[in-house]
């Protein structure tokens, strides 16, 4: 039986993978010490996630172990020597990041630095899978052209319509320090798959999404916006006329993508994992769909302050990793996951 060890096992990717894996009969390790309620108060709390998968799978094993921790974190993988890493465990608000930024670095480039630097002590041959995010590229897509229609902002050129590829550039832009921490743990990613040719890859996500988030105002934006909606909670929009694009995906097909992954690795890559154009949204977009699979008037606010370093359109290129990947695709639309959420806040409210 292989042997996966998945940090942040109780957020939204984390659980996705521990359920995936364990169904496919792997022994599944799992760290997470509910870090994201310390960053977002009760709504954050992931324990029940945490209780839920132990419950459900006996081959799934939960460790509360912080990855600031270094010493701890290599006697972890000295211990349990794992077959495999992904690496999901962060700080993930660019919001918060700028009131704590020494645990904002530390948790997201150092904590990566740690458990790279384990993998390697341990077994270099094991590959290790990093969540990152496509604020790597700062607010740089900002600066491509756009056309402004009545609902959302697109690509103004047809060069541009496919979205973001992994050759745009990730510096002289403005990051927010959540940005710019998470690049330093994915140039750091690829740096260790370089430099001692280990299996590596990084995965700059849109907007990942899905039934398991405890999506809150600073971060996760579609599970946030379905339960405002199903709460009757005013919902803020933040700048661009709430016309501002995200492709979304559901934490499922990353999953599957982090399998094909494993079955085939390589070294120190690079991939834009997103929705693509088919899966793209814009909040007033949003809260149509919203309104129309729950049947209740979404409420909002409006605020002129747009946030420090948000992109008004991003749409990730899926040409390279489909091209590398071919038989990876995306099993679930945005209708679909949209029920999911709903159904899934339904339970938990």
């Amino acid at each position: 039986m292989n042997s996966l060890l998945i940090t942040g096992s109780s957020g939204l990717i984390g659980s996705e993978l521990v359920s995936y894996y364990a169904q496919a009969g792997w022994q599944v390790i799992g760290i997470d010490n509910n870090m994201r309620r310390e960053f977002f108060g009760e709504q954050g709390d992931t324990s029940w996630n945490t209780r839920r998968l132990m419950e459900q799978y006996p081959n799934f094993k939960s460790f509360s172990l912080d990855i600031r921790n270094r010493e701890g974190i290599i006697d972890f993988f000295k211990t349990h020597r794992p077959e495999a890493v992904i690496h999901c465990a962060a700080q993930p608000s660019h919001d918060l990041a700028a009131r704590i930024p020494f645990v904002d670095f530390e948790v997201n480039a150092l904590g990566t630095l740690n458990l790279l630097e384990a993998n390697r002590q341990t077994n270099p041959e094991v590959p290790f899978v990093y969540l990152s995010t496509n604020k790597v590229y700062g607010d740089a897509p900002n600066e491509l052209a756009l056309t402004e229609g009545p609902t959302r902002y697109d690509y103004a050129s047809p060069a541009d319509f496919g979205g973001i590829r992994e050759d745009f550039r990730i510096d002289q832009s403005k990051h927010s320090l959540f940005g710019a921490s998470k690049l330093a743990a994915d140039v750091m990613v690829q740096e260790y798959g370089r430099y001692f040719n280990m299996p590596t890859c990084c995965l700059r996500g849109g907007c990942l999404t899905g039934p398991n988030h405890s999506g809150v105002e600073l971060h996760g934006f579609l599970s946030y916006l379905i339960r405002c909606n199903l709460e009757g909670k005013k919902y803020t929009i933040f700048g661009y006329k709430g016309k501002q694009v995200r492709d979304n995906i559901h934490s499922f097909d990353v999953a599957t993508f982090t399998h094909h992954f494993l079955q085939a690795p390589r070294v120190a890559e690079v991939y834009n994992l997103g929705g693509g154009r088919e899966n793209s949204i814009s909040i007033l977009e949003a809260f149509k769909l919203a309104e129309e699979l729950s049947g209740k008037a979404q409420l909002y606010e409006y605020s002129d302050q747009a946030r420090l370093g948000d992109h008004i359109c991003y749409i990730s290129d899926l040409s390279k990793i489909r091209s590398h990947y071919p038989k990876w695709q995306l099993t679930k639309d945005l209708r679909t996951t949209f029920t999911e959420i709903m159904a899934a806040w339904e339970q938990r409210l």
